[in-house]
């Protein structure tokens, strides 16, 4: 069975994690799509294929005679889907053979543009599946989940040798919890790849530093009419807040390695406002400059208003794999190298403005870059796969187990 195959009926299941994150899964309808591919994997012969309560998939294929010794490698995805658009009733629909046009998407009334996507251009000819425009395409990442089942079909035919082989298939990476309850000693393998990135040859190693940070605002509210020099109006404040913060480092101004501060939720009366932000840089330091700026806001209105009228709190999310990859576990990446151009795929080095599962799984001991997958302009109704892409991704995933096999 081809990936996209695979994909398209996982694409079917609701598997949406959710921001009100009490436990692993967030969501119970992770579990459907858990149990499934636990039934698939045992049907391609992988007997020890199970699924956690916290919503794990684990599977191992034994080295092949000869290759005991060889290290332990491993492929990871997530079965998640992103919260902020809606992944229920997801109507898969391919495109063969595409012109290189505007695509309308079902009844939708949006347009897949290559005004809006120029990346569509390459793709002319290809084989797209995309979405009906009401839902996300669920591409990031059961692309990867497809992917990497059907590499462990070809290898189960026993006509390629292999050393250990580890596949994991996690929950909630969409809310920056996939690894939380990852089992690093149990998948018993020495590094592994993550497939949950873009166009076939995507090779990341470099994320941001991340944190999450929350200011509140304690206003004091009277009337209107009596406020003069009473009035702390937290609204005002927050405004003030939020003004404070350099403009030019917004994610709509930034590319590449710059960093930012996003501003993703804003809500609030008089009496008390909230405002919520994603913090990110590649560089360590710089990270630290950002949050110790935070910090001095904070301190800054405190000696304006009052103390206790502004209150921060930061929760540290994940760090750049970077540390753990370069230069002991670089192998990771100059192997990746190889494999893409052994598929006839270019390979393309980025920097990831985001995080993965790797990223965290690179410091609970697990080196962990990420690979491409397919997968195109993710986390809304205008997502969409390319076909022969998931199988150059296969095909680069087989060349890496070939690799480490000698």
């Amino acid at each position: 069975m081809r990936a996209y195959e695979r994909f398209i009926t996982y694409a079917k299941v609701h598997t949406a994690s959710s921001e009100d994150f009490v436990k692993n899964p967030s969501t119970e309808r992770q579990f459907d799509l858990g149990r499934l591919l636990v039934k698939e994997l045992q049907e391609l012969g992988v007997s020890d294929a199970r699924l956690t309560d916290s919503c794990y998939v684990y599977g191992s294929l034994p080295a092949t005679p000869g290759c005991e010794t060889r290290p332990g490698l491993g492929f990871v995805a997530h079965m998640d889907t992103v919260p902020d658009f809606s992944g229920e009733n997801v109507k898969p629909t391919l495109v063969y053979d595409y012109d290189g046009g505007d695509l309308p998407l079902g009844d939708s009334g949006r347009i897949l543009s290559p005004r809006n996507f120029p990346s569509l251009r390459e793709l002319k000819g290809k084989t797209l599946i995309t979405t009906d425009g009401t839902t996300v395409l669920g591409g990031d990442d059961k692309a990867g989940v497809a992917e990497i089942m059907t590499l462990v079909e070809i290898l189960q035919q026993g006509q390629i040798p292999h050393g250990p082989i580890g596949v994991a298939f996690t929950p909630d990476e969409e809310i920056g919890h996939g690894p939380d309850g990852f089992d690093v000693g149990g998948f018993g393998c020495d590094f592994a790849y993550t497939l949950d990135g873009g166009r076939a040859g995507e090779i990341e190693f470099e994320n941001f530093n991340a944190c999450a940070a929350k200011f509140t605002v304690h206003g004091r509210n009277v009337h209107p009419g009596a406020a003069k020099g009473v009035m702390i109006n937290a609204l005002q404040v927050a405004g003030e807040l939020n003004a404070l913060l350099p403009g030019a480092e917004r994610p709509e101004r930034t590319a590449g390695y710059e960093g930012f501060f996003h501003l993703t939720d804003m809500a609030g009366s008089v009496e008390q406002a909230t405002l919520s932000y994603i913090v990110r840089d590649h560089s360590a330091p710089r990270f630290d400059s950002r949050k110790a700026t935070l910090r001095q806001i904070e301190a800054f209105l405190n000696e304006k208003y009052g103390p206790g009228t502004c209150e921060l709190v930061i929760r540290d999310q994940y760090r750049n794999m970077v540390e753990k990859i370069r230069p002991e576990n670089y192998h990771l990446i100059e192997n990746a190298v190889a494999a893409c151009e052994a598929a006839g795929v270019k390979p393309l080095i980025q920097p990831i403005r985001g995080g993965t599962d790797g990223a965290t799984l690179s410091f609970m001991g697990l080196p962990c870059p990420n690979l491409g997958t397919g997968d195109y302009a993710c986390h809304g109704p205008f997502e969409h796969v390319c076909v022969e892409e998931m199988d150059q991704c296969v095909e680069i995933a087989l060349n890496l187990v070939k690799t480490y096999a000698k």
